[in-house]
């Protein structure tokens, strides 16, 4: 009983539209009715400010970050922190608060690796920050990234974090679906070219 206690209020806290309650407390809109109607840090980015993005996206990292960190203080099995990070992402991408809706999970993923290996998380975030660099499309950077992490895991030896990273990065390509189709359509709008404006087929994807 106390471990699904637990992993309900780690989906709570995963849950929290933390994108949505930056938007209107600092620049008093709603990211789900401007710009792309995401209510991910680079909506929120585009919308309100880099800093304010940039607030959001820690925001999301950490509630990924701190249940786990918390749950690896009180246990040691690969299981239990594994089912730890995944309520947390769930709960980013199918938000109560937000009636099932939700994020695409790049954030929050970051937040549960940093915890359970933080190595390999450091090497996937320099690969999607590259290709960010070099393609422009946020959404590339965040699909590598989840690709690159069960293969890191697995390379260096963490066996059920990688069945969960695999698990993750299926998840993560699910909530890119539209993103992938428009890439592979050649219609994916690169980051530099759009963040000064309002698209409703946007990059979104740090959320």
């Amino acid at each position: 009983m106390a471990s699904i206690a637990w992993l309900a209020m780690t989906y709570l806290l995963g849950a929290v539209p933390f994108g949505l309650v930056v938007g209107k407390i600092f620049c008093g809109v709603d990211p789900r009715t401007a710009g792309s109607q995401n209510t991910g840090a680079t909506n929120v980015a585009r919308l309100c400010g880099f800093k304010f993005g940039v607030l959001a996206l820690v925001l999301d990292l950490l509630k990924g970050l701190i249940p786990t960190a918390v749950a690896m203080t009180f246990s040691d099995s690969a299981l239990f922190l594994s089912l730890t990070g995944l309520a947390a992402i769930v709960g980013h991408c199918y938000s109560v608060f937000l009636y099932g809706k939700g994020g695409k999970a790049v954030a929050t993923t970051v937040g549960v690796f940093l915890a359970l290996a933080p190595i390999s998380t450091l090497i996937a975030a320099v690969l999607c920050i590259a290709v960010i660099v070099k393609s422009g499309y946020v959404s590339l950077g965040s699909l590598t990234l989840v690709t690159a992490l069960p293969v890191l895991l697995l390379i260096s030896g963490n066996l059920t974090y990688s069945l969960m990273a695999v698990v993750v990065m299926a998840l993560v390509f699910w909530r890119h679906r539209e993103n992938i189709q428009r890439l592979i359509r050649g219609e994916e709008k690169p980051w530099s070219k759009k963040k000064h404006q309002e698209h409703t087929t946007s990059d979104d994807s740090l959320d």
